[in-house]
């Protein structure tokens, strides 16, 4: 039997039927009348939000989209421009402009959606009479850098889930030239959870150019009245004998490790574990002593620590998800270890001892973790007492997202799918936006009851009636911890659990949770009583808007509502504090832009936009032609074309012949007179495990056999300054202009029989040539028994099984 013990229960403050008084709603020329339900603190943040740009954090249910919506309804009854809202993926990019029609009085054309299944041409047209522009960040990104749009008559942006505004996402660039670009920008972002830390929440102020931090949490007065109840339960789950035992031969292999690390006096002696933190430090610092020349003692301790983080999540998921997950995580384990380019870790971990007895140990095992047991009572349950409930249930992992949906397939009144994102994985292909969409279109109306989830369905979705949200594991992450809860209590009542699997990393995770949230919690009334220099809240005097009672229109938000005279007074950008100073523009440092007196025009591969190359060249002036190029990633002149790597896409072309770097490179080498290789990076010879003089000598080969010059840069930024300066070499100095030629060099017959055969894995170009010389065609190696496959050299026994059962298992996609 499941032992299940309940921890402390915490909950929200129900909306008392005492408290509820006759619904106000919001008037305004631009919002249809009796659709909006008037709430203070929305106004008083809206308000805030009109006079300076503003960072909005309000707890998940609570209305940062009418915050939105009133800001954009004042800007455009006010100014004349188009908005736009932002945000990450298109499920929510569609659910923004469903509300935004359903809410606002603008003709339906007027709100538009930009994603990138819209064509570019028809995208521009869209643009040109849109007032309201509803996108994924990467669309207008997509169409900034290719010139199609500017952003000067646009008047404000919404930046939706702003936590994102962070690194390289491209929230960061669109806010930078917002700033450039627009007469009178207004910039608004708005988040349930923006980090647990000051740096965090200041970057995101800084990328977004927001002067002004708005918060509300539940126990605010002017929220309270609007929160409901949800029950949150943790429940605590012994983990069976069985499955703890399978620890144990694990265990033997990551103390084994440990040793050796301490052996080699990488870590101290008495140390017995380490967290996944400090073995992420070692690593690094392990990598850095590389740069100074190969030493076999450091590339061991890198190879031993690759093995005990691999080892360690093995255990974790052992203990957290169960026997099912684990074997899923071996066979890839296996698979990468039998690969071209598995590692060395993988290898020697699937041939230890220890590691196989557990292999052997898990195939035996007839149990499962008791958490599956869990999620079915408890779904069924709630399923049971309201089969018009929705449940959504959220796992940490892919595998354990199909294990849980196929467990509740079983289970009656219960009919589950699975949501997960894009991305495609060994033996798991992910769901593309429109299964997406579908999926969530099904769930709101019953077709499905119980959505599995793993992190893709944590952001912004709208689905009112979710009742039970359990969590399969506990996660660290604030930010990730407040999505999920969000996803119930939204319109009325709800219940969050969350399994945690007693003396495993569960209770870790458990803890770290909830500090985070108080510490996040803390550090946003901080951040914003520091931040704003006149704080404006209910009592700020800011409002006149009609309160429960009284009549007459309301006269919210200064008089920008009522459409006087006075002007919203947002400040100048220039005057903001916090704002984002240009990369180019600190003191000393001289502008790309600098380099010329005219404009330069080069032509970039539409792969390499995610770089930062991109960006940085067209914020300096020049004007970046984004195509789809057969050969090179850059084109900077009629005679030169430039190949861009990354040290690790670099290193990994080498040893992943569907990456062939030779390859490339010829076809670079055949269609350009004056090639040019970059790569890009400081850990070229730490990255990988591969010895300095392996790559050494493939930079040599480049550079003597392909004549091909490489130049080594340290950044994006680095990067986009060397191509500026050829390009200006070429088209200043020799008068050149940008040409696209040459295409990839078709495979000749031969060549596409070897791909054929060495698709196959196990099976590499030369055993491929091998076979074909042995058998004559493609046909023949398939035909031929494992007996007749043994008979060429370097064929055994393991690779004549695995070329026959490629050949003869039967299909099952």
């Amino acid at each position: 039997m499941v032992v299940i013990t309940i921890s402390q229960m915490e909950t929200r403050l129900p909306q008392q039927e005492t408290d509820k008084q006759t619904t106000d709603y919001i008037t305004h020329w631009l919002i249809k009348p009796d659709a909006v339900e008037q709430r203070m603190y929305q106004l008083n943040m809206a308000a805030a939000a009109l006079k300076q740009s503003t960072l909005v954090v309000l707890p998940t249910g609570l209305g940062k989209t009418i915050v939105a919506l009133i800001v954009i309804a004042n800007r455009l009854h006010k100014m004349s421009g188009k908005v736009i809202i932002l945000s990450p993926t298109k499920p929510l990019v569609e659910q923004h402009a469903s509300f935004l029609k359903k809410f606002m009085t603008l003709p339906p054309d007027e709100i538009v959606v930009f994603t990138g299944s819209i064509p570019p041409a028809k995208r521009i047209a869209l643009w040109k009479d849109a007032r309201v522009v509803v996108s994924t960040p990467q669309v207008i990104e997509n169409d900034l850098l290719s010139h199609r749009i500017d952003l000067s008559g646009v008047i404000h942006i919404t930046f939706d889930e702003a936590h994102r505004s962070v690194g390289n996402y491209a929230y960061v660039y669109i806010a930078e030239k917002y700033k450039s670009q627009a007469k009178d920008p207004l910039v608004l972002g708005i988040t349930a959870s923006p980090g647990a830390s000051s740096e965090k929440i200041e970057e995101v102020c800084r990328n977004l150019s927001t002067s002004n931090v708005q918060v509300r949490t539940d126990d605010d007065p002017d929220v309270k009245p609007y929160v409901h109840y949800r029950d949150l339960e943790w429940r605590h789950i012994s983990v069976p004998v069985e499955i703890k035992g399978l620890k144990d031969s694990m265990q033997r292999v990551l103390d084994d490790r440990v040793k050796q690390l301490a052996k080699l006096d990488f870590i101290d002696t008495n140390r017995n574990y380490l967290n996944k933190r400090e073995l992420l430090d070692l690593q690094s610092r392990l990598q850095s002593q590389l740069r100074s020349g190969p030493d076999q003692r450091v590339f061991k301790a890198i190879s031993l620590v690759a093995e005990i983080l691999k080892v360690s999540h093995a255990i974790e998921i052992t203990e957290t998800q169960g026997p099912e997950a684990l074997a899923k995580y071996f066979e890839r384990l296996e698979h990468e270890a039998g690969s071209k380019s598995g590692s060395k870790a993988s290898r020697r971990l699937v041939e230890d001892v220890h590691m196989r007895q557990a292999m052997y140990a898990l195939k035996e095992l007839d149990v499962t973790h008791p958490k599956l047991e869990a999620v079915n009572d408890i779904v069924s349950a709630q399923l049971s007492n309201n089969p018009d409930s929705r449940v959504i249930i959220f796992t940490n992992y892919r595998d354990m997202s199909e294990l849980v949906t196929r467990n509740l397939e079983g289970v009656d009144n219960v009919r589950p799918v699975r949501f997960v994102g894009q991305a495609s994985k060994y033996k798991d292909t992910g769901l593309t936006q429109k299964q997406q969409v579908e999926i969530l279109d099904k769930f709101r109306s019953g077709e499905y009851n119980a959505l599995v989830a793993t992190s893709v369905a944590e952001e912004g979705l709208d689905i009112p009636a979710t009742d039970l949200v359990l969590f399969y594991e506990p996660v660290p992450s604030e930010i990730r911890s407040i999505q999920r809860k969000g996803r119930t209590g939204r319109s009325h009542a709800g219940k969050v659990v969350v399994l945690v699997a007693k003396g495993t990393k569960d209770e870790a995770y458990y803890w770290s949770s909830r500090r985070k949230e108080k510490t996040m919690n803390s550090k946003m009334r901080q951040f914003s009583d520091n931040r704003n220099a006149e704080p404006l809240g209910e009592t700020s005097g800011i409002l006149g808007a009609r309160m429960p009672g009284t009549t007459g229109n309301l006269g919210a938000l200064g008089t920008v509502v009522t459409g006087t005279p006075e002007q919203s007074g947002v400040p100048e950008q220039s005057e903001m504090p916090g704002t984002l100073e240009h990369p180019t523009e600190k003191a000393g440092q001289k502008q790309l832009l600098d380099y010329s007196g005219e404009k330069l025009q080069i032509y970039v591969d539409r792969r390499e936009i995610r770089s930062g190359v991109a960006r940085a060249l067209e914020s300096a002036g020049t004007d970046v032609i984004l195509s789809t190029l057969e050969v090179g990633d850059y084109i900077v002149s009629d005679r030169v074309a430039i190949e861009r790597k990354t040290d690790v896409d670099f290193l990994d072309s080498i040893i992943d012949k569907d990456r062939n770097i030779f390859g490339q490179l010829s076809d670079l080498a055949r269609t350009y007179d004056r090639p040019v290789l970059i790569i890009e990076g400081d850990n070229l010879y730490t990255a990988r495990q591969i010895h300095p003089n392996a790559i050494r000598g493939v930079l040599a080969s480049i550079a003597t056999d392909f004549g091909i010059p490489i130049i080594s840069t340290r950044d994006a930024g680095d990067t986009a300054s060397m191509i500026q300066v050829i390009a200006k070499r070429e088209q200043v100095d020799e008068k050149r202009t940008p040409s696209l030629h040459g295409r990839k060099t078709a495979m000749t017959l031969s060549e596409q029989q070897e791909y054929i055969i060495s698709s196959m894995s196990n099976i590499g170009p030369v055993a491929a040539r091998k076979l074909l010389q042995h058998f004559g065609s493609v046909e023949s190696v398939m035909r031929a028994g494992p007996d007749e496959l043994m008979e060429v050299e370097s064929i055994g026994p393991k690779t004549a099984q695995r070329i026959r059962e490629v050949v003869g298992s039967v299909y099952k996609g």
